[in-house]
């Protein structure tokens, strides 16, 4: 057993990192195993407080991490209270601000659920076309689950090769290529918490967002993991990607089905797991419609007539 220690600035410090009623200590302390202790500064300049973390090294150092992980998160004024337990009316299912203050909250039953089902599982598949708000309720799910200590980190990624094109015909280096793939994830972000917060989140390794190809090899603890356009992943890739969860972690599935980018459609990762998992105890599917879009009102007249047209098409 050892002990080691974090200095806080401030009682305010010490207020938000601890949780209320000293919940997320109470949290990390059965989640690892250790004993806090809180003493008077030890520093010459007899500032701020001192928190003690006991324990054995190896988890007093994924217990600091947790700590730190919530220290660089947002403020508190910018976070709401859990989805089931905002006590205003109003806001009865806000569950986190954007970066202008603005209640994100889930705009229909369906988007209900599905905010619900990644609340209750730890694997949650959103099939639907686009607009339904599938890849930002997840992000900002994500940020609310970070910011109240229930994970370390989080993790995005995506497919990059789509619509037939291949990195090596566009020009730059690996990172101008694949940005334009990614480049939907950075806009939940910034719409949450705002690019500069985001741009710290990742230098500080809070966020990361990576190319799938990127995650083969990979085991990821404590961490909330999303894949986004999964209709464009193979088997192999998909089974690849469900099999990267560590211990105390979520995965959510996003995919389009109707946008199948991908040489062999029937080859679809997402189909695959639609097919095989539906009725895995454990994992909740939530599939959207034409009717949840949320997008602009004529973005769902514009796939009726496209998908009318197909069918017609095809008849």
């Amino acid at each position: 057993m050892s002990t080691k220690r974090i200095h806080l600035k401030s009682q305010e410090e010490a207020v938000f990192l601890f949780g209320q009623n000293d919940s997320f200590l109470r949290e990390l302390e059965n989640r690892f195993k250790v004993q806090f202790f809180v003493r008077p500064s030890q520093l010459p300049s007899g500032e701020g407080l001192t928190l003690a973390i006991r324990g054995r090294d190896p988890q007093i150092d994924k217990t600091i991490s947790a700590l730190e992980a919530k220290r660089r998160m947002p403020p508190p004024s910018l976070v709401a209270e859990p989805f089931e337990k905002t006590k205003t009316e109003v806001h009865k299912d806000m569950f986190i601000r954007s970066a202008n203050g603005h209640p994100i909250r889930p705009r229909n039953p369906k988007q209900a659920e599905y905010v619900k089902s990644m609340r209750d599982y730890d694997l949650v598949v959103g099939i639907g076309p686009a607009g339904t708000g599938k890849t930002f309720l997840a992000v900002a799910f994500a940020l609310a689950e970070l910011e109240m200590g229930h994970y370390s980190k989080i993790v995005l990624t995506r497919p990059v090769v789509e619509a037939g094109e291949k990195l090596g015909f566009l020009p730059g280096d690996f990172y101008e290529k694949v940005h334009p793939y990614l480049r939907p994830l950075y806009d939940a972000f910034f719409t949450i918490i705002g690019p500069d917060r985001f741009r710290l989140m990742r230098e500080d390794e809070i966020v990361e967002i990576l190319p799938l190809a990127y995650m083969r090899g990979r085991t990821l603890d404590e961490a909330l993991i999303i894949l986004d356009e999964a209709q464009n992943t193979t088997p192999e890739q998909i089974k690849m990607f469900l099999t990267r969860m560590g211990s105390h972690s979520k995965t959510i599935v996003n995919g389009d089905l109707t946008q199948i980018d991908i040489e062999n459609k029937k080859n679809s990762g997402l189909l695959l797991i639609e097919r095989i998992l539906k009725n895995v105890e454990g994992i909740a599917f939530t599939h959207f419609e034409k009717s949840d879009i949320v997008r602009h009102g004529l973005v769902q007249k514009v796939l009726k007539a496209l998908e009318d047209h197909d069918n017609k098409t095809h008849s």
